[in-house]
């Protein structure tokens, strides 16, 4: 599959090439070009430290070790369905031992 230089239009395969059925254009089959796009690289990802969390501790038990304390936090999300607005909120829990999430 190729596009044509001229006129960005989809070429016809042949068997010399390929063929532009807009303009005319032809390309040699054995010729193979290389494109590169200048892009901008990719902005590098950092992983935040979960032992640092800024959410408030909260007595909870984990389900899975049984600890005690986890961070507590809460998302609100508004939304609408059939014409009836809801607000809910969900409330996260991770646990200071082991990380574990859930949900409550």
């Amino acid at each position: 599959m190729r596009f044509c230089d001229s006129c960005d239009s989809f070429m016809e395969t042949t068997p010399q090439g390929y063929l532009c059925p807009k303009c005319g254009a032809e390309v040699d089959a054995n010729t193979l070009e290389i494109r590169r796009e200048k892009r901008p690289r990719a902005e590098p990802v950092y992983e935040m430290d979960s032992s640092k969390s800024t959410s408030p501790v909260v007595s909870r038990n984990c389900p899975l070790c049984d600890s005690k304390e986890a961070h507590r936090t809460v998302r609100a999300t508004q939304g609408e369905h059939a014409g009836v607005k809801q607000d809910r909120s969900l409330e996260r829990y991770t646990c200071v031992e082991c990380g574990h999430s859930w949900v409550q």
